[in-house]
């Protein structure tokens, strides 16, 4: 009775990766490597989308930005930029804001106080460490419902309640797949909405600790290999699906 029991454990956290239909990846420190990632897996991630599945990608960066590093965003299906607060559709070349971009006197605020440099997406704001004291006081004096996200040095500005979570629901919302048939891996502290979403989570082996624990495996490899291992994993579970009908289910 105990063996039945020890057998049904080993075999449940498999379930997940058979019913998956979409993979929402992270790029800087996942996908990529220093802002690059490598052929093997550009390769898996085709053979993901290849096998009927979606593939989404969330990231932090800004559209033009990811567009001048990655040359191929043509091979996902939908792309969670800017941590949450756009959508870009690749097919049809269309970004879509998801919330309202930051006043402009709120920008003049930090170019007065010496922030620099100062990045704008269509809705984010960003710079970097040590210029959060100056946002922290941009954001008290003009009284605004504004969040500051860090990630690795990076510091996001970005309207209260946008996250990759957020993003990613809009995402497949209209993609018409559940969070619950979706896994999601990253690598940083701005993921942990992204994989608390996701109904399976991986974090891949250069993900900071905070992170490994919040996922549902860590991989053995590092970055692209690590995705391409979670990749080989789903696909050896299920090498296709047919094209999901509405599955929605609402958080």
């Amino acid at each position: 009775m105990s063996t039945v029991t020890h057998e049904a454990a080993e075999v449940r956290p498999a379930s997940p990766m058979t019913s998956c239909r979409a993979l929402a990846t992270d790029y800087d420190g996942t996908i990529a490597t220093h802002g690059v990632v490598d052929e093997p897996t550009i390769e898996a991630l085709r053979r993901f989308r290849a096998s009927g599945r979606t593939l989404i990608m969330v990231t932090g960066r800004r559209m033009e930005e990811l567009k001048t590093v990655f040359p191929h965003v043509k091979d996902f299906d939908c792309i969670v930029a800017e941590n949450g607060a756009t959508l870009y559709w690749p097919a049809k070349d269309r970004e879509e804001l998801l919330a309202e971009p930051p006043s402009p006197e709120f920008v003049e605020t930090l170019q007065l106080a010496g922030v620099d440099p100062i990045l704008r997406g269509g809705v984010i704001v960003a710079t970097f460490e040590p210029h959060d004291k100056a946002v922290f006081e941009a954001i008290k004096k003009h009284g605004l419902e504004l969040q500051v996200i860090f990630n690795k040095g990076a510091v996001m500005i970005l309207p209260t309640g946008i996250n990759k979570a957020t993003g990613l629901k809009r995402a497949l919302k209209a993609l018409e797949i559940s969070p619950k048939l979706t896994v999601g891996v990253g690598d940083a502290e701005n993921d942990h909405a992204l994989l608390d979403f996701c109904g399976f989570s991986a974090a891949v082996g250069n993900a900071l600790p905070v992170l490994k624990e919040h996922a549902t495996v860590v991989l053995q490899r590092d970055h692209g290999a690590g995705v391409t291992e979670l990749i080989d994993s789903i696909l050896a579970s299920s090498p296709s699906v047919e094209p999901a009908p509405s599955e929605i289910v609402t958080p």
